[in-house]
């Protein structure tokens, strides 16, 4: 059952300069929610913050919430690698492990977190896990091949699948197209699509005919004037792309600027 997600009140720094500005957002269960703007507005920053990778940056530092099903993943006493099972990531450059077969590749996760899965169903994890990432009848056959043999979109879609393998309830994506062909591009769409019944999505694009497509709801994140990101309007796609209450929302959904 996906879960929801609630940002509240996110501040972020590097070192002393401020990058995000009292940000609040919630990411509904079984959504696929968008965040669009302009290079440089915090988007990225945002997501880490959203699986506890900012703070693994050194002078890097937060204030605010970050709720889980109404659960602070920040807690005192929360497991980083708690966090991280719950909520995976997957990075703008496909990025399995080379030499590592596609079959480890699917399973690399489980060690990674310490989820314990008895060997005699891991064959059915695997097959599982890289059919809903929409791989699995172009690898069948090519399980025991190394994982850095496949095409980029294959490689997007195989570390899709690794995510999958811990079973989280939130699964981040920081531009998963942006590297791949139109018909990979495509591919990652459907599955995202396909994914969102039972893991919640939030996607980082600059494409926004993607944005469109795959997402039900969309946050326009901005940086003015070298001031913070702060997120100027949020809501459903279909109304932030048709009928935005902010002027300079409609100016990038538009293609004015960014």
């Amino acid at each position: 059952m996906a879960s929801h997600l609630d940002a509240r009140s996110l501040s972020a720094w590097f070192g002393s300069r401020k990058v995000l500005n009292r940000v609040s957002l919630t990411m509904p269960a079984g959504r696929v929610t968008a965040l669009i703007g302009p290079s440089g507005c915090g988007k990225s920053t945002f997501l880490r913050i959203l699986n506890r990778m900012h703070e693994l940056i050194p002078g890097a530092e937060l204030a605010g919430e970050v709720l889980l099903d109404g659960e602070d993943i920040y807690a005192r006493g929360r497991r980083l690698t708690e966090a991280r099972r719950d909520i995976g990531m997957v990075f703008q450059k496909p990025n399995p492990f080379p030499a590592m077969s596609v079959y480890d590749n699917v399973t690399a996760g489980l060690k990674l977190t310490g989820t314990r899965v008895a060997a005699a169903d891991r064959d059915v994890l695997v097959e599982e896990c890289l059919t809903r990432a929409g791989l699995w009848k172009e690898v069948r056959d090519r399980l025991r091949q190394p994982g850095g043999a496949l095409s980029g979109g294959q490689q997007q879609r195989l570390c899709i699948a690794r995510s999958l393998a811990v079973r989280p309830r939130i699964l981040l994506m920081d531009e998963p197209c942006s590297a791949l062909d139109p018909t990979s591009t495509r591919r990652i769409e459907e599955t995202i699509r396909e994914l969102a019944e039972e893991v919640t999505i939030v996607i980082v694009t600059h494409n926004m005919q993607q944005a469109a497509r795959v997402s039900d709801r969309c946050a326009f994140f901005l940086a003015e004037q070298a001031t913070p990101g702060v997120i100027v309007e949020h809501g459903p796609t279909d109304v932030m792309f048709s009928s935005p209450r902010d002027q300079r929302t409609a100016d990038y959904v538009e293609g004015r600027f960014g």
